[in-house]
């Protein structure tokens, strides 16, 4: 009579082996993909270094070269000369803490012999109400002095420009492609940071160095391991009661 509760048992302690393997199998594989995604990163951060470190060495491009060169080989470089607003688009990135206040980045389209592409301006202050943007003043005419990076890919979830019935327009993420379809300019993929304007500077090269990418990889690969090493010792111990 004990004989179905037996085989029901082992059916049971069967099927959980299967789901533990299958569990372990997916958890080490997604740590391990997440190890790799940020030794990818550390890798392309550290290019990205090596071309911003080449172009600093280097004179002033005319802003001519954009129509000259490609994109991903000018990331980095310094461009010389004027460019000229074009009015009346101007953006505002919020989220943006300098000096522990909240504000936001000035962004502008501008256009140079032929090209067009966005200027940040750099940092100004928000108002203490939300709803109340502040007053910004743009010159006409602007000689560049700066660097320009190219293909910006920031993270943004949700909506990116809030609706408003004029300019300017608060944004999440400085997204060229969807600011070009948003004003009908068309805008080079690539966000050129002024470091002198009327308005704060905060440019950084990168967010996080390549070795923060390195150590954030070596967390996931140990955690995979670590994940392997429980799951075996689990089934050894789960053996030995057996």
């Amino acid at each position: 009579m004990t004989q179905p509760t037996d085989l029901s048992a082992s059916s049971a302690a069967k099927l959980w082996q299967y789901f533990a393997v299958l569990i372990t199998v997916a958890a080490f594989l997604l740590l391990s993909k997440l190890a790799w995604w940020q030794w990818q990163r550390a890798e392309e951060k550290t290019r990205q270094l090596q071309q911003i470190a080449h172009w600093q060495q280097q004179e002033g491009l005319p802003v001519a070269q954009l129509q000259a060169m490609s994109l991903p080989a000018l990331d980095g470089a310094p461009l010389q000369g004027q460019v000229r607003w074009l009015s009346p688009y101007i953006w505002l990135l919020d989220n943006q803490i300098v000096h522990g206040r909240v504000g936001y980045d000035v962004i502008v389209p501008v256009q140079a012999q032929g090209s067009m592409f966005l200027l940040n301006l750099g940092w100004t202050a928000g108002r203490a109400e939300r709803a109340d943007l502040p007053e910004i003043v743009i010159p006409e005419i602007f000689e560049l002095q700066g660097v320009l990076r190219t293909a910006p890919r920031p993270f943004l979830l949700g909506q990116n420009i809030e609706s408003a019935a004029g300019y300017p327009q608060r944004i999440q993420a400085v997204l060229p492609q969807q600011l070009a379809e948003a004003s009908g300019l068309q805008l080079l993929d690539a966000v050129f940071y002024q470091q002198h304007s009327d308005f704060i500077p905060h440019y950084q090269p990168v967010i996080l160095p390549p070795e923060k990418h390195r150590a954030y990889a070596l967390q996931w690969s140990l955690l995979a391991v670590a994940v392997v090493f429980v799951a075996l010792a689990v089934r050894y111990q789960r053996s030995q009661h057996e």
